[in-house]
């Protein structure tokens, strides 16, 4: 029922989805591998690369991946090595544009011995010697050697990613886990690790509720994604796999801005922290700006963490288009308060794999978050758990307890723009009439780069940088089910049709 915009992604999600049926019927995935592979790549049929073998290979790679990913590797994003190589030679090459000249400054300036002779004296590049460090290119005074960069490459805007001695790899330090080279790779060779076979044994596990309940969190991204029914129906869905609560992420987001209000107030200059991916590229690229970063966690992060403050015992799963929040849930700071974290791609492969029936399915409401007093304080970063426990133990149950709906201001976080709106709102209900709201709204690297080296240099006119790293804020993210022009009309007019007008949430 969903169409998916590439070969490569419905690779990913036949892989996911025939993975997880296995897995419901609790059989040992090592031991399916052949039965999987075989079920995908069938005798016959076109093959994907060089033959029948190796495209059974690759998936039984993805397997591994979907089941964890190599375990010596802590990043999220991980390479399939064997369909790494079906790209062609990239780095710096030298063209037909070499004259042989017989100065030889290319092969003077490199480090490494790598550029070589022909017996005309055209020079060639050893690809087992170069180390890319660009300085043949830079002396060459014909122009004949040329930077050819891999589609991934030309994705990851931090250059995260990247060629040396033919074997491409992965930076962890640099790579802000964005996905943009998952989707970007026309081989499906970058891939995000996935925990679909985990939160299918959290399930099952769970027995229906009787040990402990599982909450799912969705981003407010959901709308427009799942074009073939309604949001309501997809919220069923969830009902249906087991979720014993399906609940709006956009709650947290109404935390975040009533948090981000305030702070902006004391310190007069802010960023977001909603998109771990920009938080990354701060703390990175322009470490001079990192106290700037809202000490407010991400709406994620401050809504699953006042579930678990209600139910300790409980289980959180975060269901988004994003791939940096499989990194997020990994930090030491926020670790426990989501367990795991589901993509809008892995939603949809998990659905299909109990053959849910979801336009047949009536329209569901999402679950109202039930949690404790004060919230925003639980929201920030520098809030422990005990100081709300010491809160709540002034009150009883009763008065402790809040029951939560979303406001369309928290649903529009899913758009370039929304946090900046929500942010505004916060300002005017708070009265705080002697605070200049003056945002800048950042969407893409690029647009993200130019604000906060302006801010660096102290020549930035805004006093809050909104800035997501995906194009079109969360709704252009790398996991989404469909990668045309951000759906932003689908955004507002699921936020217009909330009833909860006011972002207060206490």
């Amino acid at each position: 029922m969903v169409s998916f915009d590439t070969n490569v992604q419905q690779l990913k999600y036949k892989v996911l989805r025939e993975l997880a049926r296995h897995t419901w019927n609790q059989s040992d995935p090592f031991m399916v591998f052949n039965e999987i592979a075989n079920t995908i790549v069938k005798k016959g049929e076109p093959t994907m690369s060089c033959c029948i073998y190796k495209d059974r290979a690759i998936v039984a790679e993805r397997m591994r991946k979907a089941l964890g990913g190599t375990k010596e590797d802590p990043n999220v994003i991980q390479i399939i090595d064997i369909a790494c190589d079906e790209c062609p030679e990239a780095g710096y090459v030298v063209t037909d544009l070499c004259r042989g000249c017989l100065a030889h400054s290319c092969s003077e300036v490199c480090p490494k011995g790598a550029v070589e002779f022909d017996d005309k004296q055209r020079a060639h590049i050893d690809k087992t010697k170069c180390v890319e460090c660009g300085r043949c290119y830079n002396v060459c005074p014909y122009d004949a050697i040329a930077n050819l960069k891999r589609p991934c490459e030309r994705a990851c805007k931090v250059e995260a990613i990247r060629q040396l001695q033919g074997e491409m790899s992965i930076d962890p330090d640099k790579c802000m886990r964005c996905g943009e080279c998952v989707y970007k790779c026309p081989f499906g060779a970058t891939l995000d690790v996935s925990s679909i076979t985990d939160i299918i044994r959290l399930i099952i596990a769970g027995e229906g509720g009787t040990k402990y309940k599982i909450h799912a969190i969705v981003a407010p991204a959901i709308a427009g994604q799942f074009k073939y029914a309604s949001t309501g129906q997809i919220v069923s869905a969830m009902r249906e796999l087991g979720f014993d609560y399906v609940e709006e992420t956009a709650v947290g987001a109404d935390m975040v801005a009533w948090g981000e209000a305030e702070e902006l107030k004391e310190k007069g200059f802010l960023t977001s922290s909603c998109c771990p991916a920009f938080v990354t590229y701060v703390k990175n690229n322009f470490p001079e700006l990192k106290d700037n970063i809202s000490s407010s966690h991400s709406p994620m992060i401050t809504l699953a963490k006042a579930i678990k403050n209600e139910d300790p015992e409980c289980k959180v799963v975060f269901v988004g288009p994003c791939t940096s929040k499989k990194g997020e849930i990994r930090k030491p700071e926020v670790s426990g308060y989501v367990d795991y974290v589901m993509t809008f791609e892995e939603l949809q492969a998990l659905i299909d794999s109990r053959d849910i029936d979801v336009p047949s399915l009536e329209e569901s409401e999402f679950s109202q978050v039930v949690c404790r007093a004060p919230l925003h304080k639980a929201g920030t970063s520098d809030a422990k758990a005990t100081d709300v426990q010491e809160a709540d133990a002034k009150t009883t149950d009763d008065e402790a307890k809040v029951h939560l709906k979303a406001s369309g201001y928290g649903r529009k976080f899913a758009r370039t723009g929304g946090v900046s709106e929500a942010v505004a709102r916060v300002i005017e209900e708070r009265g705080y009439e002697d605070l200049e709201f003056n945002p800048i709204v950042c969407d893409g690297v690029d647009k993200c780069r130019s604000a906060l080296m302006r801010a660096k240099k102290g020549v930035l006119p805004n006093n809050f940088i909104e800035g997501m790293i995906c194009e079109g804020g969360c709704v252009g993210g790398a996991a989404c089910v469909t990668h045309g022009p951000a759906d932003i009309a689908a955004v507002d007019a699921f936020g217009d049709t909330s009833d909860k007008k006011s972002i207060k949430t206490f």
